[in-house]
């Protein structure tokens, strides 16, 4: 249950770089970087390492429209598949080993079920290409406030999916926040999805700032995931109210709430 520096969101009005290097200050020993397609590769390998720190999570590149992922849409496979390529190629130059890959909002008119099909037929094209290279793909439901009209907004749809595709190296990627957002409840719906999480991410639910560590419910969930025995990641995927350093605050609750053992903790 080690945390992760969402960089896109973290240390804001910070050039990348500078990002890594305050993050890494900051303790932080993994990282998230949503879309890392404005640089070369190789150059950003070098930063990661430059600062210590392990890429284990990226995005799909979103469409050239704008599109919010493109894997559900109908048409768009050759789009789909050159965006995934992009994608693992970084992957593959960084050692990153998550990729979630975002399905997109349907076009108007557009039936669900023709949706559902193309998203399953694009992972298991992809499945197996993301499996030789030791990478996992996620799918992550997104709340309806923020991501209108996006293909889930329910871990419960995302499970069907996964199970539609039914290959080993596609799993779900589970946000507290997008869940209460929803207004779900929080551990029985991490519960329900628990055998398939392979990633996690959580901000509080009130402008997605700094996780609440005072909320049962996020605690409960954690005591969840703790219990389960998870041990990926949890990406700290939220905009910082004021300065990211300072408001690191919440760390040493979670860290003792996850860790009692004090010569345990980061």
């Amino acid at each position: 249950m080690k945390l992760a520096a969402n960089l896109s969101l973290l240390y804001p009005g910070l050039p990348l770089d500078a990002r890594m290097a305050a993050a890494a200050q900051d303790g932080f020993k993994g990282a998230e970087i949503l879309f890392p397609y404005d640089r070369d590769a190789s150059t950003l390998t070098t930063q990661l390492h430059l600062h210590g720190l392990e890429l284990v999570l990226l995005n799909t590149p979103l469409g050239e429209n704008g599109e919010k992922g493109l894997a559900c849409l109908p048409g768009r496979d050759a789009d789909f598949r050159d965006g995934f390529q992009k994608a693992l190629d970084t992957c593959l130059a960084t050692g990153c080993k998550i990729i979630h890959v975002m399905a997109g909002e349907p076009p108007a008119g557009t039936d669900r079920a023709t949706c559902f099909d193309t998203l399953v037929e694009n992972l298991r094209w992809a499945a197996p290409l993301a499996a030789q290279a030791g990478i996992t793909l996620t799918l992550e439901a997104l709340n309806r406030h923020d991501v209108p009209g996006y293909f889930y907004y329910l871990p419960e749809q995302v499970i069907e999916v996964i199970r539609a595709v039914d290959h080993a190296s596609v799993r779900l990627q589970f946000d507290f926040y997008h869940s209460q957002r929803e207004n779900l409840d929080l551990d029985a719906s991490l519960r329900r999805a628990l055998p398939l999480v392979h990633h996690v991410q959580f901000a509080s639910p009130i402008n997605r700032r700094e996780p609440r560590l005072d909320d049962p419910e996020v605690v409960t969930a954690l005591c969840s995931l703790r219990d389960a025995g998870y041990e990926g990641w949890i990406g700290c995927e939220y905009i910082p109210q004021g300065d990211t350093s300072t408001g690191l605050a919440w760390r040493e609750t979670y860290y003792a709430l996850i860790t009692p053992n004090k010569e345990n903790r980061p």
